[in-house]
């Protein structure tokens, strides 16, 4: 890989759209930048964007979108804080670009000057840190550099840019609401879908793009374990739902281990665990929430059969009466399906890439367990088929010094959901300004 300098990467508009647009801004200047700063220091957590999301339509009124705030409507009726943009430059495509805008419940430990301090209550009524841990920031502040690359340059293409500035993702039920508050109805229906996503896996100033099945399926589950509660002196008496969580954390990972076929990666994960309130008290239950990965239909039914059975065989095996058996519930709205990269999609952004930063910034990338939920907006209403193509890209995100130290020790820089994630800024906003701009204007050209 070529050496890149600190900062300017490649001039958008110069790079992407060549020597007539050299005179527009670069997309990573200090109003940008500061815009970032100012988001990571503000993180929101998901379904409370809503500093976030005025940002966001201050910034797109300003550079000439007609812009709607508060699009999305979850299950229960409330509005979310989406936000559409839409550019119309002549007759031709309509073009989705879409960007996250929610945090994460971590307390930030990155030590950087504009790190977040913020603390907020979850859904729990839990005090929490939240701190833009997966990089939506970047997304955010990447959204608008290139609606005002776009607005500048609209010589360069034709047709319609619709700007979706998105809620909830960490929640994965942002897309659904969006869906729900019936955004193509009202937006018109975009021919194809493009987003980013950072990586702490590749140097600033690089992206790279998989076609096919990209980003595994989430599905969210809970799993209450009901015991008979009584005093921590006398276990004898009760049946302690502690004790049966410990089995059972340990005894699902032989799902993914001994009945999954290795060939079909899946995982499981228990991400949270809460009982008791008292260490001389033996509660009367404890609630555990987990997601689970999986690349297809089969992978996940076996998970979700799995965690069944061995909550069933647990139940019984404890002696609990039927009333005291435990609950396996699937969460099927904070659930999402398998991201899907359109193949001819991604090959058109891929070449695009190539010519616009040249072969040796274009990395090659690998489909992720990680899971989105953008692949919802060019899914049928029941989730059963792609209907829109999209094409979801990885922008480099890591020091290029620290990253190649770390590959050459064997380790890895702290990477999304953690709370020492840090990306690059300046390289990070240029290149994925440029990228998106670039392959906007050859979708649109």
């Amino acid at each position: 890989m070529k050496s890149l300098p600190a900062f300017a990467v490649c001039t958008l508009v110069a790079c992407a759209l060549g020597d007539a647009a050299v005179a527009a801004p670069a997309p990573a200047a200090s109003n940008l930048l500061a815009t970032y700063e100012d988001l990571h220091s503000h993180p929101e957590l998901s379904h409370h964007e809503q500093r976030t999301a005025g940002i966001v339509a201050r910034e797109l009124r300003a550079a000439g979108y007609a812009v709607t705030e508060r699009v999305g409507r979850y299950p229960d009726g409330s509005s979310a804080y989406g936000v559409v943009g839409v550019l119309k430059n002549g007759p031709g495509k309509t073009l989705l670009i879409r960007a996250d805008m929610d945090a994460l419940p971590i307390v930030e430990e990155t030590g950087v000057p504009y790190a977040s301090h913020v603390h907020a209550k979850n859904a729990a009524g839990q005090d929490v840190g939240v701190m833009h841990a997966c990089g939506h920031d970047v997304h955010t502040s990447v959204l608008i550099g290139t609606a005002r690359a776009l607005a500048a340059a609209r010589d360069r293409w034709h047709g319609t840019v619709m700007l979706v500035a998105q809620p909830s993702e960490e929640t994965i039920d942002g897309a659904k609401a969006m869906i729900a508050d019936h955004l193509y109805e009202r937006f018109g229906r975009p021919d194809a879908i493009i987003g980013l996503h950072d990586t702490n896996l590749l140097p600033a100033g690089t992206v790279g793009i998989v076609g096919g099945p990209a980003q595994a399926s989430s599905t969210s589950i809970d799993v209450l374990i009901r015991g008979i509660g009584g005093h921590g002196s006398a276990p004898q008496v009760g049946l302690d739902p502690v004790t049966m969580a410990a089995y059972y954390v340990t005894q699902i990972q032989s799902i993914v281990s001994r009945e999954e076929d290795p060939r079909d990666p899946s995982v499981v994960t228990v991400g949270s665990i809460h009982g008791g309130t008292k260490r001389n008290i033996i509660p009367d239950e404890v609630k555990l929430e987990l997601t689970t990965r999986s690349f297809t239909e089969k992978s996940r039914r076996t998970i979700i059969d799995g965690l069944t059975r061995m909550a069933q065989g647990l139940s019984v095996s404890a002696g609990l009466p039927p009333d005291k058996a435990a609950v396996v519930t699937v969460l099927d709205q904070e659930s999402t399906p398998v991201e899907y990269n359109d193949p001819e999609l991604s090959a058109k952004l891929h070449d695009v890439f190539v010519a616009t930063f040249g072969a040796d910034r274009v990395m090659p990338v690998e489909r992720s367990m990680g899971s989105e939920d953008v692949g919802v907006l060019g899914m049928s209403p029941d989730l059963s088929r792609q209907e829109i193509p999209v094409a979801y890209f990885r922008l480099g995100a890591m020091d290029p010094q620290k990253l190649a130290a770390a590959q050459a020790a064997g380790k890895f820089l702290p990477g999304p959901h953690t709370s020492r994630f840090l990306p690059l800024p300046e390289p990070t906003l240029d290149t994925g300004v440029t990228a998106m701009t670039a392959a906007a204007t050859a979708i649109l050209h």
